[in-house]
């Protein structure tokens, strides 16, 4: 695929476009072990296509883009890699987060905090404080992040609150839950990608994905080019959502 193809040849009417796109990074070490290659060369070639995705983004016309970069299950893996992985997010926000700051982009995190090293937290904070007052893209990193836990948490909160005479049992419905995720604010992803062939969640905003559309492609993360994601967006955009209804046109 073409990763230097003209922006030009992509543009589409942004009506129909989804507004949100999630998508599961997913098949770095895949693509490092069919090389003959240490799994941390695919996660660093994994950091390029992050960079040009979110540059697509902005091309495409997508309001808030949410990256799975670092699952809660995630620490399973040897200690070895997670420092790489630590690594190349600390790369990724030092290199670039002044580029993203001049261009209007405004950086989210979401995922547990506890059991991250002090520096990673202390450079996630500096990045979305300098960018909290852009309005342009919205770029959402999901770091250390599990939906259930997510969940959970929320319904601890909302528990403490019913306690505390705060909330009443029948204040309690889907958008009270949805104040109280770490995603509280953000559109629910219109569509949810996942590269590397892989078909599952794999616990990525599982509240927030109910009535999403979803792609998944056989391509590997650093494989996931700009050309990819815009057929992906092209799939989206020939689908009808029904979000439990009817569609009109099909009479389905």
């Amino acid at each position: 695929m073409d990763k230097t193809a003209n922006p030009d040849h992509f543009k589409s009417s942004e009506d129909d476009n989804p507004r949100h796109v999630a998508i599961i990074m997913d098949g770095n070490g895949r693509w490092a072990e069919q090389r003959g290659l240490p799994r941390s060369a695919g996660h660093r070639r994994g950091v390029e296509t992050v960079r040009e995705i979110v540059r697509a983004s902005k091309d495409f016309g997508i309001e808030y883009l949410t990256l799975y970069s670092f699952s809660s299950e995630n620490w399973t893996r040897p200690k070895s890699e997670i420092s790489e992985l630590f690594a190349l997010l600390k790369l990724f926000v030092r290199r670039d987060l002044a580029e993203m700051h001049k261009s209007n982009v405004q950086l989210k995190i979401i995922g547990e905090r506890e059991g991250l090293p002090d520096d990673i937290l202390a450079l996630l904070d500096e990045a979305v404080s300098l960018t909290a007052n852009n309005d342009g893209q919205t770029l959402v990193i999901a770091f250390n992040y599990g939906s259930r836990g997510e969940i959970a948490s929320a319904a601890r909160r909302i528990a403490v609150k019913i306690k505390s005479g705060e909330l009443q049992p029948d204040d309690l419905d889907t958008e009270r839950i949805s104040n109280e995720l770490d995603t509280a604010g953000i559109p629910d992803p219109d569509l949810v990608i996942r590269t590397s062939g892989e078909i599952r969640l794999s616990n990525f905003l599982l509240w927030q994905s109910a009535y999403s559309e979803f792609v998944f492609v056989d391509c590997l993360w650093p494989d996931f080019d700009k050309s990819a994601y815009h057929a992906a967006i092209e799939t989206y955009r020939n689908r009808t959502r029904k979000f439990g209804g009817l569609a009109l046109d099909t009479g389905s």
